[in-house]
């Protein structure tokens, strides 16, 4: 009896280390639970941004372009403007729809806005054109306009861009307006400022700094066609061109489409042609139509991509290791897993 039993333990032994055996393979059959899909955030919406460039009486051309994007669906989140850019980019961001500002802008009187003193450092004072876009902006700061605006001046004393996003907005719009030798510097605190074509003619890189993703710059800037300006006016305009061309075409590169409206005739103090340049506005933008709406669906696939990467790496990093592979404890101690395959 005693042998019998002795002889019943060996074999006890190896059912208990198959049993073992198998209690490993268990371990290693048995589906892990599948852990909660990592979820990364959304991509917030694409911030188009608007730069409006300088260009005098040239600026009505802004809202015919603004009028087109518009119509097709096109609005901006941000709006950055210099000299006439910041005037119509101040009276877009408070609120106005394009069709509004047109009306405004046929009703404008530019006399009203020639507050001309003499022997103060420029022929026009510019405190008219502050308060009329005060007027015009229900009074509000910039930084309570309906979209996050900026206007463009230069510090007369070091030549450095400003970039103003608070503040007063006819006065930020007044210093961006500043042009030298017609308009007086503009005196903010203890500095002034001069207009902000003279160092950033279309604001491409005040956009991006409000926070544009993508950005629309409308470029009205005059050409140096070749000509001989006689009157004070041209003068100074060509000036100012010859100076920001360079500047222009630097900033223009980075902006993602270009809207050119073909107004280069149209003189920095011809008021009577603002329809006509609201019309090249239109037909600028309506020709860039094509590639602002690839340059848009560009952007929103590359922020897809980016978001579904950073999904994949969510989700990898949740992931868990699969306990029976490589040298874990389970495989040392179970002899038949040494054998198997891992994975």
């Amino acid at each position: 009896m005693n042998r019998a039993r002795l002889r019943f333990l060996p074999a006890a032994l190896l059912g208990l280390l198959v049993a073992a055996c198998g209690g490993g393979q268990a371990v290693r059959d048995a589906p892990a639970a599948a852990p909660p899909p990592a979820t990364a955030p959304a991509p917030p919406p694409l911030r188009i941004g608007l730069a409006l460039g300088g260009g005098a009486a040239k600026g009505f051309a802004h809202i015919g372009a603004i009028k087109m994007l518009e119509a097709n669906g096109i609005r901006a989140h941000v709006v950055a403007g210099t000299s006439a850019g910041s005037v119509v980019g101040a009276m877009y961001a408070s609120g106005m729809d394009a069709f509004e500002m047109q009306r405004r802008a046929a009703a404008l009187d530019e006399s009203s806005l020639r507050d001309v003193r003499l022997f103060a450092g420029g022929l026009v004072q510019g405190q008219a054109l502050q308060d009329y876009v005060n007027r015009e902006v229900g009074g509000k700061p910039i930084e309570r306009l309906a979209k996050p605006f900026a206007a463009v001046a230069t510090r007369l004393d070091t030549g450095d861009r400003v970039v103003f996003v608070r503040g007063n907005t006819g006065q930020a719009v007044r210093a961006s307006s500043s042009v030298p030798g017609v308009f007086e510097p503009t005196r903010i605190g203890e500095r002034s400022y001069v207009d902000g074509g003279v160092v950033s003619p279309v604001p491409v890189d005040a956009a991006r700094q409000l926070g544009a993703d993508l950005v629309i710059a409308v470029d009205i800037s005059s050409k140096a066609g070749g000509t001989t300006p006689t009157a004070l006016a041209g003068i100074v305009n060509q000036s100012i061109t010859i100076m920001g061309q360079t500047l222009g075409r630097q900033e223009l590169a980075r902006a993602d489409v270009v809207i050119r409206p073909q107004v280069n005739d149209i003189g920095p103090v011809s008021f009577e042609q603002r329809n006509a340049a609201i019309l090249e506005g239109e037909r600028a933008a309506l020709a860039a139509l094509p590639a602002i709406r690839e340059a848009i669906s560009a952007a929103e696939r590359s922020r897809r991509d980016v978001a579904a990467r950073r999904r994949a790496e969510a989700e990898a990093a949740r992931a868990p290791p699969d306990i029976d592979c490589g040298d874990s404890w389970v495989r040392r101690l179970n002899p038949f897993a040494r054998d198997r395959p891992c994975g």
